[in-house]
């Protein structure tokens, strides 16, 4: 299982398959989906606008299994 570091609090799951290169574009996240099995923590997942956060696992076909590790702190900004 690979890790994929994010700066933010989540990524989509588009955005996820673009950065894990199973697509080469946005747009071709929902084609992507309707064709493919992904799953998140286990479920099956055919939505590209699901929040994926710290700790969660997404499986990608063809393109592997990935943990999600966020830098981000969880720390407010406000003082």
């Amino acid at each position: 299982m690979e890790v994929m570091q994010i700066d933010t609090e989540f990524v989509t799951l588009g955005q996820l398959l673009k950065m894990t290169n199973a697509i080469s574009s946005g747009g071709m996240a929902k084609w992507f989906l309707e064709e493919n099995a992904v799953y998140v923590n286990g479920e099956e997942e055919r939505r590209r606008g699901k929040k994926i956060y710290d700790g969660d696992v997404v499986n990608i076909p063809n393109a592997g299994r990935f943990k999600i590790s966020s830098s981000v702190n969880g720390q407010s900004d406000v003082h």
